[in-house]
C-alpha cells in the first residue's frame, strides 16, 4: 500500500510546486488540501477531516507569510503560523502520522555573521518572525518527532515572490534600488519539495528512522548572495536590460526589520539525509527555463 500523504496550503507556491511534483513519486499518494477543502484555523474542521482521512504523513505548506502586513494582522499570523500549525501537529501525533513543517530564517536574525546553526540563539524581530518561531515551539510540543526545516529566501514561478516582482518590475523600468546588504540563500520550492519526499520515500522504505528525522534542519540552495545580487542573476538570465543600483536596508525602509545575515549551515540536514542541495545559481537557470523566460543561453553562459 502507499503510503497517503496531506499536503496543507495546496494553492500556496511551495503546496503547488508539490502538487507539480507529485507524479515523479509514484510510490507516494497525495491529498493536496486549499482552504477550501480545510480550513486549518478552524479546530473542528481539522479534527473532522483527520477523523475521515486515511493518512500516512502531514506536510504543513501553509504559512501567513506577508512580512510587513503581518505588523498590522498579528492576529491572522498567529492564527495560521501557531494556532494552526498547534493543530496540525496535534491531530497528526494521536494517529500517529509523520509531519513536516516548513520554518524560516527570520527566527535567527541574530548577529553572529556566520552561517547559522540550528543550535544558534535566535532572536526574531516583528511579528511574522515571531509566530514562526512560535509555531516551531507548538509543533514540538504537540508532536516531539516532527520535522521541522527552516528555509530561505523561497521563490518559484507561483504566486508573489521575489522572482516573480524582479521580472515584472524589470520588465516595466529601466532602473531599480535593490538592497545590498542582506546576506543569505535563495531556496527553489522544487528544490525544497524534492528533499522533503524524498525524506519521506526514505522513511516509508524503511532506510530512514522516525528518530533520525526528527528535530529541526536548516535547508536552502548552496552558496550565498545577497538581494542585489540575486536581482542581477535575475535580469541576466532573463536578458532584460534593468540596471540595479545597490542600497543599504536604511535607504529601503519597511514595517518589519529584516535580518542582515540569514546564511545558514546545512551540515546537519546533510548528514542525517544524504541529499545533495544544489546551488542557488543553478537552481534559478533551472527555475527560469521553465517559466520559459531565459534569454539565449549563449549569452547567459557562465
Amino acid at each position: 500500500m502507499r503510503a497517503r500523504i496531506l499536503v496543507t496550503g495546496a494553492q500556496g507556491q511551495l503546496g503547488r510546486t508539490f502538487q507539480e511534483i507529485a507524479p515523479a513519486f509514484p510510490g507516494l499518494e497525495f491529498v493536496f488540501a486549499g482552504r477550501q477543502e480545510l480550513d486549518i484555523t478552524d479546530t473542528r474542521a481539522v479534527e473532522e477531516f483527520f477523523g475521515t482521512q486515511e493518512l500516512h504523513a502531514v506536510i504543513n505548506t501553509a504559512a501567513y507569510t506577508a512580512v510587513d502586513r503581518a505588523e498590522t494582522e498579528a492576529e491572522k499570523a498567529l492564527a495560521v503560523n501557531v494556532t494552526a500549525v498547534y493543530e496540525l501537529a496535534r491531530a497528526a501525533a494521536r494517529k500517529g502520522l509523520r509531519f513536516i513543517h516548513y520554518s524560516s530564517d527570520y527566527v535567527y536574525h541574530n548577529e553572529l555573521n556566520r552561517p547559522l546553526r540550528e543550535t544558534d540563539p535566535t532572536l526574531p524581530r516583528g511579528v511574522y518572525a515571531r509566530t514562526k518561531l512560535k509555531g516551531e515551539e507548538m509543533a514540538r510540543q504537540a508532536h516531539p518527532e516532527c520535522t521541522i526545516i527552516r528555509t530561505s529566501w523561497v521563490y518559484s514561478q507561483y504566486g508573489h515572490n521575489f522572482l516573480n516582482t524582479m521580472l515584472r518590475l524589470g520588465r516595466e523600468r529601466d532602473e531599480l534600488r535593490v538592497v545590498y546588504d542582506q546576506v543569505g540563500a535563495p531556496t527553489w520550492t522544487r528544490d525544497l519539495a524534492e528533499a522533503s519526499l524524498r525524506i519521506l520515500e526514505a522513511f516509508f522504505a524503511g532506510r530512514l528512522s522516525a528518530q533520525r528525522m526528527a528535530g529541526l534542519f536548516n535547508y536552502a540552495n548552496d552558496g550565498v548572495t545577497s538581494w542585489y545580487d540575486f536581482a542581477k542573476a535575475i535580469f541576466r538570465l532573463a536578458g532584460l536590460p534593468c540596471r540595479v543600483q545597490p542600497i543599504t536596508s536604511d535607504e529601503y525602509p519597511t514595517p518589519a526589520p529584516r535580518p542582515h545575515y540569514s546564511l545558514m549551515h546545512k551540515g546537519r540536514f546533510r548528514k542525517a539525509f544524504g541529499l545533495d542541495i544544489p546551488h542557488w545559481y543553478d537552481s534559478l537557470r533551472c527555475c527560469m527555463q521553465q517559466m520559459g523566460v531565459m534569454a539565449d543561453p549563449q549569452t547567459t553562459a557562465g
